[in-house]
C-alpha cells in the first residue's frame, strides 16, 4: 500500500519512513501542507498520515481542501495538540483517526491497519481468484500445490492484479501506485516483478497467469 506522509519536522519524518517501509508500505514524504497537496495532485494514494501544524498550510486546511475535492483516502492526523476541540475539529474536517504526539511506533501501524483495513481487506483478510489465494496477513501466496511468502513490491502488485482480476493495469499504473512518480526506477522493472510473480505462480502449479497485453499493461487471467 501507498502512504503519503505529511510531516515537517524531518527527523521525525524519516524514522516513520523507515518504520513504514520496513512494515512494506511504499511511503512518500512531504514537509508542509502545500507540497502535500502537491503529491495528492499527482499522484493516488490509499492512506495519509497528516500532521496539522505545518508551515504554509496546515494540515487541517489540507484535510479540507481533498475532501471539498471529493476525495475519500483515509487520513490519519497527527498533532503536539491533546485538547479535546482539536480532535473534533480534525474529525469534523473528515479525518478518519486522530494520533496525538508523541506515540508508540506500534500504535501508529495499529491504527493505519485499522484504517485501511475497510478499504482494502476482504473477508478473513485473503483474496481468491482461480486456485490461488492471497492472505493479505501474512503476504503468502497459496494453492493446494503448497504456498510462498511475497516480497514487499511483489505483494503489492498482485494485491493490485487479484483485487482487480481480468482488469488491464498499465505499467505506469503499477510504477505510480508503487515506486511514487519521481521515483528514480525504471520501467523495466515492473516487468522484473512480474516475471518473479509468474514464476511463483508456476510453482504453485496455478490455474491463472498474468498476461501482457503488448503496450497497455498486465492482467490476471484464467488459463485457456
Amino acid at each position: 500500500m501507498r502512504l503519503l506522509l505529511a510531516e515537517d519536522e524531518r527527523s521525525l519524518s524519516r524514522a516513520l519512513c523507515a518504520i513504514l517501509t520496513k512494515n512494506n508500505y511504499t511511503v512518500d514524504a512531504a514537509y508542509d501542507g502545500e507540497e502535500a497537496l502537491d503529491y495528492l495532485a499527482v499522484g493516488e494514494y490509499d492512506g495519509i498520515i497528516l500532521d496539522i501544524m505545518m508551515p504554509k498550510l496546515d494540515g487541517l486546511s489540507v484535510l479540507k481542501k481533498i475532501r471539498s475535492q471529493g476525495s475519500l483516502v483515509p487520513v490519519l492526523l497527527l498533532t503536539a495538540k491533546s485538547e479535546i476541540d482539536d480532535k473534533v475539529d480534525g474529525l469534523d474536517a473528515g479525518a478518519n483517526d486522530y494520533l496525538t504526539k508523541p506515540f508508540a511506533a506500534k500504535e501508529l501501524l495499529a491504527r493505519l491497519r485499522a484504517m485501511l483495513r475497510v478499504q482494502h481487506q476482504a473477508p478473513e483478510n485473503r483474496l481468491t481468484f482461480g486456485n490461488i489465494t492471497l492472505d493479505l496477513g501474512t503476504y503468502e501466496l497459496s494453492s493446494a500445490s503448497g504456498s510462498c511468502k511475497l516480497a514487499g513490491k511483489e505483494f503489492q502488485m498482485f494485491e493490485m492484479l487479484i483485487s482487480n482480476p481480468k482488469h488491464l493495469i498499465s505499467t505506469e499504473h503499477f510504477m505510480d501506485k508503487i515506486w511514487g512518480y519521481d521515483s528514480d526506477a525504471e520501467l523495466s522493472v515492473v516487468w522484473v516483478y512480474i516475471s518473479n510473480l509468474r514464476k511463483k505462480l508456476t510453482a504453485l502449479n496455478a490455474d491463472i497467469r498474468i498476461k501482457a497485453t503488448r503496450g497497455s499493461g498486465y492482467s490476471l487471467e484464467m488459463k485457456e
